[in-house]
């Protein structure tokens, strides 16, 4: 059993149960409020960075590139929903949410 890809997995998987959380809450909120675009910016960094290296050590055919293509589309959708929460809250702001606008 090759130890450090079976850690990376655990902690990939680890970090990816917290996303569906995340979506769901701004799903729900329907603010951006609480959320950092630079946060989520920095995560996906690093999740590219994560799936670049997979693609070098183990080609496109490493099994870790599946965890890591899984967390950065979840944080994709996360840094979608707060974009969409940040035009509701300007929308909101301006008086015009719940207007039919």
């Amino acid at each position: 059993m090759d130890w450090i890809k079976f850690l990376e997995t655990v902690m990939l998987v680890c970090f990816g149960a917290a996303w569906p959380l995340s979506i769901l809450k701004s799903w729900r909120a329907r603010t951006a409020q609480g959320k950092s675009i630079g946060f989520l910016a920095v995560i996906l960094i690093g999740y590219v960075a994560g799936i670049m290296k997979v693609c070098l050590s183990d080609g496109l055919g490493g099994f870790l590139l599946l965890p890591y293509s899984i967390n950065f589309l979840m944080v994709s959708i996360d840094a979608c929903l707060y974009l969409r929460n940040r035009r509701l809250d300007r929308k909101h702001a301006e008086g015009l949410l719940g207007q039919g606008v």
